[in-house]
């Protein structure tokens, strides 16, 4: 970053048309979130966040676990995982605390995020770091001496910008991964502290699980900033975020609608299909029919034209050896109706 009066960004046409369609999709969710967003909801809304994030950083835990971890139940596996979900939860639940521009809560933040994770959790670091995804270096960040003018400037532009929440966030988002002021945590820190400036503008929004659309693009991700490295500048990565707040938004207004629509007879099939990957014969007997055509009409073909599910080959629809597997649109689905079932 140059300087804190501007950042090097464009708003293009399209985060233009973005944040237009972002403003109708937020329309409906406040609706949405008035009429369903119950505790227990946004606390179900809160984990897949959390999920969503660490496995991004590599973290294995499922989201069935990561739930047990937060409820104080015993789950077997890496005692660093267990540590990263306890911490990130702990964070998660102080955002309404935290002050987007205050340097202090942001040092108090990394501190919860990384507490038994890192040396020094809460303090910048002191030496050269890069950001390797895999075995390939992407990035390499700005020598430590910089690093507290560098985050000081970021942190009054925000403080001082006339630029959209919804743009200003990613800008953020993009330059705090630029400058990566910790020695580990920066990629979970950066989309928490996005969430808490939206949330900001929005309050509902500390309650959209956007990590989930970013876990699922992972590779995009990566990519978009090692191009916003290159070229200087982080139009490519606002576009992307944008694109990926847009996503989520409409995910969770039309989870709701498309819920209310499944019928009976397709919310059975999802259900089955949470075990994994089914042919379609093992279908059949597990729902308990003896109808072929009934199953097809019914149950296989609505879910398959509503994205709920999806065929292991879907060049050879017809291979003897075809299988069928939930989509994300259909995990959410079942997710969805589980949570309303609970509240």
């Amino acid at each position: 970053m140059n300087s804190f009066d501007h950042p090097p960004y464009s708003v293009t046409p399209t985060i233009l048309r973005l944040v237009g369609e972002i403003g109708e999709w937020i329309g409906r969710y406040s609706a949405a979130a008035d009429a369903s967003l119950s505790p227990r909801l946004r606390r179900g809304n809160r984990i897949r966040s959390i999920q969503a994030s660490l496995a991004i950083e590599n973290n294995t835990l499922t989201l069935e676990q990561v739930t047990a971890v937060i409820d104080g139940k015993r789950v077997l596996g890496l005692p660093r995982e267990i540590q990263e979900v306890r911490n990130a939860f702990a964070a998660y639940e102080r955002i309404d605390r935290w002050v987007p521009t205050s340097r202090s809560d942001l040092l108090e933040a990394h501190g919860i995020l990384m507490a038994g994770l890192v040396d020094r959790p809460g303090e910048f670091r002191s030496g050269r770091v890069g950001v390797f995804h895999g075995d390939r270096i992407v990035h390499m960040a700005p020598p430590a001496e910089r690093v507290p003018s560098l985050i000081s400037d970021l942190l009054i532009w925000l403080e001082r910008t006339d630029e959209h929440p919804l743009v200003a966030s990613c800008v953020f988002h993009y330059e705090f991964e630029f400058i990566h002021p910790f020695p580990d945590g920066n990629g979970r820190l950066g989309r928490l502290w996005q969430t808490l400036i939206l949330s900001r503008w929005k309050p509902m929004l500390a309650f959209l699980p956007v990590e989930t659309v970013i876990r699922d693009r992972q590779e995009a991700y990566y990519s978009v900033l090692a191009r916003a490295d290159g070229r200087g500048d982080a139009t490519p990565f606002v576009e992307f975020m944008i694109e990926a707040l847009r996503s989520a938004i409409e995910e969770a207004v039309t989870s709701d609608q498309v819920s209310d629509q499944v019928s009976d007879q397709v919310i059975r099939l999802l259900d089955v299909l949470r075990s994994g990957e089914i042919g379609a014969t093992d279908l059949i007997a597990r729902l308990k029919l003896s109808h072929r055509p009934t199953f097809r009409k019914n149950y296989l073909e609505p879910a398959l034209a509503a994205g709920l599910i999806e065929r292991t080959q879907p060049v050879s629809p017809r291979s003897p050896t075809q299988r069928y597997r939930l989509t994300e649109k259909g995990r959410a689905i079942i997710a969805h109706r589980r949570r309303k079932k609970t509240d």
